[in-house]
């Protein structure tokens, strides 16, 4: 062993010995615990004898009585310290209330016990299919937890939890209130809450008055935990289930979240957060910090869906701790729905708990439909009806697109009596049918998969409108026709079985009348392609809409009412363009012009002759062996 190394072990030595020497209690704090511990090995000595040799005197078990409850009082102190006097009470019921929320507290941990949201109802539906309105309540659960570890010094269980001490009304009216936990050393923890008229958002703050004397040497956070246990609050739980996670956000990147459909954890180490917040599929609760959290640890657990509880929602966030003889933490909770204008107004991208899908697909949403949306609702009254507008505006706007479409299926319709030409002259020839048709395709200057570009360039709007629905909770309850509530699934006929793979028991009529009417479009749009090159394609397009009826029957209605909507508007697109606005005869001029012009081939269409008259040559060569 070197010199260097001799000496660099000998000063982590020294350092070491320096911090436990620093790190250890002092010899009155050791003397105090040890005093305490020695006062409860005596009582409880003490009441032992006691119970043994008292009987049933009136006297004795009075006595022993009074010993139970020093003895618990020395427990108490041994548990809690200088919080102990805060460990004993009596729990009430405090409450704060605006128009739009009515906010019940307890004593007992100064914590939210649930939260009233006044315009919003749940929906019980009843044996028979009727459904009844009930109150709608977030944090209500009694299994929840939101509770502050103070690390207090020694103390066996290592700090106080606040979730079991008793809070004093300091300050209190019916809009605020101010709540705190004394110690015997004349510190104490205190937590006050606000909230205006018209708003969702409570204003909260802790504080920590004189408690630097108490807090173990060393500590520089103090750990908040907060156990949510979200409730079932819509119809279609799977589709809850699906959106319902803990999101945060870091003070410098996008917001970020757990997994949704399944358990999972996430660990934020070394950067700061700005805020967490537990969300349902139509309503948050989100802690914001003002000047940020340390950190903090993150976790869904999926619950079994038999239960009466969505999903449990754990969160161990960090608060930084400075120390000082008085210090503050201020905060503002969100307890209320997912309105987006809200939530963008709350600021730091809060709205982005909203699930409306990320990259280009959310932002279609949230910035392109959403507002068209909102626009229309301010004058038409039914959601349904501007699902119906919305529907007319967007296929006017992708109407350019449509008519490039339908003109390149007509001139495919155009080619068709050339191309049975083709196939009864090569009837016997498939290589020489495909080479013949790519050659009349590039003579007359018809591209067969013209009429496929435009829909794919329209995806990114289906898949936009795919989560705008379940999303947005101006559909939540909102009826239309034989729909309850635009966001689920709407119920015609209920089957006193279920059908697997997603499909439920139930059949939607919106989602069986989108089947037919696609079944109607495709048969309209495709009977006069030629599909004898691939005659699978001719039965895939027919079954593919079956196939799908699986998936949208428990799909949101407002989704399956936009697809009807959106096929009866491509029927009559189609039978208004192809019959009263697209020319024939003028399509039949210009392929007969397009004929007439010299042609180059481009590279692409030379690689697939020359690939064509290859596989052609291999045939030729394969039937001259078989001939031999």
């Amino acid at each position: 062993m070197d010199r260097n190394t001799i000496i660099g072990l000998t000063l982590i030595f020294i350092l070491l010995m320096a911090w436990q020497q620093f790190m250890a209690p002092t010899e009155a704090e050791i003397q105090e615990q040890q005093a305490l511990q020695d006062s409860i090995a005596q009582v409880q000595a003490r009441v032992d004898s006691l119970k043994a040799v008292a009987k049933d005197t009136v006297e004795a078990v009075q006595l022993v009585e009074t010993v139970d409850d020093s003895l618990a009082l020395l427990r108490q102190q041994a548990a809690f310290g200088p919080f102990a006097a805060a460990a004993d009470g009596e729990e009430q019921t405090l409450v704060l209330e605006n128009d739009l929320m009515k906010v019940n507290l307890s004593s007992k941990g100064g914590r939210i016990t649930s939260v009233l949201i006044k315009n919003h109802k749940k929906l019980r539906y009843l044996e028979d299919g009727s459904t009844e309105e009930v109150p709608l309540y977030l944090l209500e659960d009694e299994k929840n937890k939101f509770e502050y570890l103070l690390p207090i010094a020694n103390l066996p269980s290592g700090g106080v939890s606040t979730g079991g001490l008793y809070f004093d009304v300091a300050e209190q009216n019916e809009q605020s209130i101010v709540l705190r936990a004394p110690t015997t050393t004349g510190g104490y923890f205190e937590q006050s809450y606000s909230i205006a008229d018209g708003s969702y958002n409570i204003d909260y703050d802790i504080k920590l008055e004189q408690l630097n004397n108490v807090v173990s040497q060393g500590v520089d956070e103090i750990k908040l935990s907060w156990v949510n246990y979200l409730d079932k609050l819509e119809h279609n739980e799977d589709y809850e289930r699906r959106y319902s996670t803990v999101y945060f956000k870091p003070m410098d990147d996008a917001p970020d979240y757990c997994s949704c459909t399944g358990d999972d954890t996430e660990e934020i180490d070394g950067q700061r957060l700005k805020w967490v917040s537990n969300a349902n599929q139509f309503f948050n609760t989100s802690l914001i910090a003002e000047n940020g959290f340390d950190g903090g640890t993150f976790e869904t657990k999926m619950l079994p869906e038999e239960g009466e509880d969505l999903k449990l929602l754990v969160s161990e966030i960090e608060i930084p701790y400075g120390r000082s003889g008085s210090e503050s933490f201020a905060m503002h909770m969100y307890v209320g729905p997912n309105e987006f204008d809200r939530l963008y107004n709350m600021g730091h991208g809060l709205q982005d708990v909203i699930p409306f899908g990320w990259s280009i697909f959310g932002s279609i949403n949230r910035w392109i439909i959403r507002p068209v949306f909102n626009f229309l609702s301010s004058f038409i009254g039914s959601a349904g009806i501007v699902i119906l507008v919305l529907t007319f505006v967007v296929k006017l706007v992708l109407y350019p697109l449509t008519y490039k479409m339908l003109y390149s299926q007509s001139k495919m319709a155009a080619l068709k009596p050339r191309m049975e030409g083709v196939k009864e002259k090569y009837k016997d020839d498939q290589q020489q049918q495909q080479m013949e048709t790519m050659k009349m395709y590039r003579e007359f200057g018809v591209n067969p998969l013209g009429g496929c570009m435009p829909m794919v360039l329209q995806m990114p709007i289906w898949f936009a409108l795919y989560r705008f629905f379940p999303a947005s909770i101006e559909f939540r309850q909102a009826s239309f026709l034989w729909a309850n509530d635009l966001s689920s699934y709407d119920i015609f006929w209920k089957l006193p079985f279920e059908i697997p793979f997603g499909f439920g028991a139930h059949i939607s009529l919106f989602t069986l009348l989108w089947a037919i009417t696609t079944l109607i479009y495709t048969y309209y749009n495709t009977r006069h392609m030629d599909m004898g090159a691939n005659p699978a394609m001719k039965y895939m397009q027919y079954i593919m809409p079956i196939m799908f009826m699986g998936f949208f029957n428990s799909f949101a209605a407002g989704l399956t009412c936009y697809l009807l909507f959106s096929n009866l508007i491509n029927i009559t697109q189609t039978i208004v363009t192809k019959n009263y606005i697209i020319d024939n005869d003028k399509i039949n001029r210009e392929l007969e012009a397009y004929k007439q012009k010299p042609k180059k081939k481009k590279g692409f269409q030379q690689r697939l002759e020359k690939a064509l008259k290859e596989q052609q040559a291999i045939q030729e060569q394969q039937k001259k062996k078989r001939k031999k």
